[in-house]
């Protein structure tokens, strides 16, 4: 469970200062912003302080308890960056390795050169999507919902804005048949990428994507309540928009496994089970990954080292531009200065569609987790406000 097991002093933090995290998130739900909210603060993966508050179902009268189980969407991206990483230390694939190796549908892959939605044209493309391309978001592949782009719209028309309309392997070969937004290796985009990577896991090694996870991420965690859907209907949390708008559409499909296993957003679990997942990054991949391979993955790979400001499309994602860079699975911090939050270089992070989030610093042997159900993600700013309330109140 998530009850303190250090006393905060002992850990390096002020508990009076650890409380103002508490008094802050509350005055969201008590504003109505936010239905109910948990966070997870951790060192040397024991935890120093819980904060949580509000209802995890307003209209059911339940609320947020420590084996809530919540919607991660976009926080499954870290987790399915680790699952390729541990084939690729087994040897299974190079990172400059062609998608089309392991995925054929990509290996005549077109460039969008003009047109509109209903009439693109196209160029083939020079260089192949390669695997670190799809742990970079710099494939040149999108999500329909992003409305930035005519070839968003394309994605929309093929069925393709939120969900599936068929299984992953079905999904993977639509969107490699689809123009890229750019040559890949030369910009970034937040994308299907990540689901296509899943896909590869999949092809390379047999399995299905969440008997995959299962045996060689969560069961060595013991990360025993998270899935594709929830492990216990009665424990979940319900999805919430801007003025505490219940959206049973979209959340009702976490009960269900769905037809599509999204490496990229699917998974549903309780903060208890990410703080597993968190505190293993903090050990630098113990007991899953090499120290170097953990190392590796957290340095800045975006073309010619350079800033997500300076190559990131403008679309929607799960985290600022200016300072930041991008790993193979999650941002990095590379400027603390120009992210204009009280962070630390080298700081590994990422967050979700219903305003989830978490970042871990290995040199300081922090982890810190967030976790709530209120879509868009930018909703309100929690996740510079969570920084700055956990740095204040740390004392070394």
């Amino acid at each position: 469970m998530l009850t303190p097991e250090i006393d905060p002093a002992d850990a390096g933090f002020d508990a009076a200062r650890l409380a103002r995290i508490d008094r802050h998130f509350t005055r969201y739900v008590d504003e109505g912003k936010l239905p109910g909210f948990l966070a997870v603060i951790a060192r040397d993966g024991q935890v120093v302080h819980t904060a949580k508050g509000g209802m995890a179902d307003i209209e059911a009268g339940r609320s947020v308890a420590e084996d809530t189980l919540w919607r991660i969407y976009s926080m499954t991206k870290p987790i399915t960056s680790v699952a390729a990483m541990l084939l690729w230390e087994e040897g299974a694939f190079e990172l400059k390795d062609p998608v089309a190796k392991f995925i054929p549908a990509f290996a005549d892959a077109r460039v969008w050169a003009g047109g509109n939605q209903n009439s693109p044209v196209t160029r083939p493309a020079v260089e192949p999507v390669r695997l670190w391309h799809l742990l970079t978001h710099t494939a040149g592949l999108t999500y329909g919902f992003h409305y930035a782009h005519p070839l968003d719209g394309v994605y929309r028309k093929a069925g393709y804005e939120f969900g599936s309309p068929g299984d992953l392997a079905q999904a993977v070969d639509d969107w490699a048949r689809l123009p890229l937004l750019f040559e890949p290796g030369t910009e970034f985009n937040y994308s299907v990428s990540t689901d296509v990577l899943g896909r590869v896991v999949e092809v390379i090694s047999g399995q299905p994507l969440d008997a995959f996870f299962k045996e060689r991420i969560f069961e060595p965690l013991g990360m025993t309540d998270t899935a594709f859907s929830a492990t216990d209907p009665d424990r979940l949390a319900a999805l919430y928009e801007p003025g505490l708008a219940r959206n049973d559409r979209m959340g009702r499909a976490a009960l269900h496994t769905p037809a599509m296993l999204s490496g990229g957003g699917g998974l549903i679990g309780r903060a208890a089970d990410y703080h597993r997942f968190t505190s293993m990054l903090v050990r630098e991949g113990a007991p899953l990954l090499a120290p170097r391979t953990l190392r590796y993955m957290a340095r800045n790979h975006l073309p010619g080292g350079a800033e997500l400001k300076d190559v990131a499309r403008p679309t929607i994602s799960e985290t600022q531009n200016d300072g930041m860079g991008f790993g193979l699975g999650f941002s990095v911090v590379l400027d603390p200065a120009g992210t204009k939050i009280a962070t630390h270089p080298g700081e590994l992070a990422w967050g979700g569609l219903a305003s989830t989030a978490f970042y871990v610093v290995p040199q300081e042997r922090l982890s810190v987790q967030f976790f709530t159900q209120m879509i868009p993600s930018s909703a309100y700013p929690l996740r510079s406000q969570l920084r700055q309330l956990v740095y204040q109140a740390m004392t070394d």
